[in-house]
């Protein structure tokens, strides 16, 4: 008995141990978020403020509902392509990066804390929107709805998040945010995010499955009850294609220049 409690106690001991480097990055992540202002805050509270001046104050007929759905895929696309894409090439560019490999660190720790970060994001955004759409918009979701929703702004985290990677291991510090705003604000008109892609001309219609965005508000519009162009699966091995697409070009840019 003794010695099964003993070895219970050394697994328990060495999964502790395993865990550590990866909590420690994910703090280390976290503060230096909650550190940066001009990052937290436009990140949490834009697409809240848009949500109320679009979705409640100008929005009729289904715009609020319309609007929460694709705004909490909005609302994941700046901590997940500017937390990887600028933080990356600022970490490239100042040698914290070099640094880490040097470390005894899990090459994959920083990453799965950039990731958590981001997904961590994308759900505190998705939850304000669905709280303003409640107190403001009239929207009333069932529990389960609200679940879903937090489940796609989670998920839209991690193929913007790969997009951001492979963004950030291509560009320097000082050129990243011109080319993450570059993607960021096209893919957000482009996908249907600000306004149904039915008033838009056709063309914007013909590619939008091109864009993992526009796959995201396909998943979150039918949690709401809108209409949606494709099935499941077919969005969830779209997105799985580019995340797996970009980390693939992101570390193979990596290993070569670092």
């Amino acid at each position: 008995m003794n010695t099964l409690i003993h070895r219970e106690s050394s697994r328990a001991g060495r999964c502790r141990a395993a865990l550590r480097p990866y909590v420690a990055e994910l703090l280390a992540e976290l503060r230096r978020a909650w550190r940066t202002p001009a990052f937290v805050l436009p990140s949490l509270l834009f697409p809240v403020l848009f949500y109320l001046l679009f979705g409640v104050l100008l929005g009729r007929g289904h715009a609020p509902l319309y609007l929460l759905a694709t705004y909490c895929v909005f609302g994941a696309m700046a901590p997940a392509l500017f937390g990887f894409g600028v933080q990356l090439a600022l970490d490239r560019e100042g040698g914290l990066l070099t640094l880490k490999r040097a470390l005894p660190l899990p090459p994959a720790a920083p990453l799965l804390a950039r990731l958590a970060m981001a997904v961590l994001f994308a759900t505190l955004v998705a939850a304000l929107l669905v709280a303003v759409a409640h107190a403001f918009g009239g929207v009333r979701l069932q529990p389960l709805q609200i679940l879903q929703l937090l489940a796609v702004a989670a998920l839209a985290a991690v193929p913007l998040g790969a997009i951001g990677l492979l963004i950030g291991s291509h560009v320097g510090a000082s050129a990243a945010p011109a080319v993450v705003n570059l993607v960021y604000l096209p893919l957000a008109l482009l996908s249907g995010l600000w306004l149904p892609l039915a008033a838009l001309p056709k063309v914007f219609s013909t590619v939008a499955p091109l864009w993992p965005t526009w796959h995201l508000a396909q998943l979150a519009l039918p949690v709401v009850g809108q209409p949606a162009a494709g099935s499941t699966l077919g969005h969830l091995l779209a997105l799985l294609l580019v995340a797996a697409a970009a980390l693939l070009l992101a570390r193979r840019r990596l290993r070569r220049i670092g």
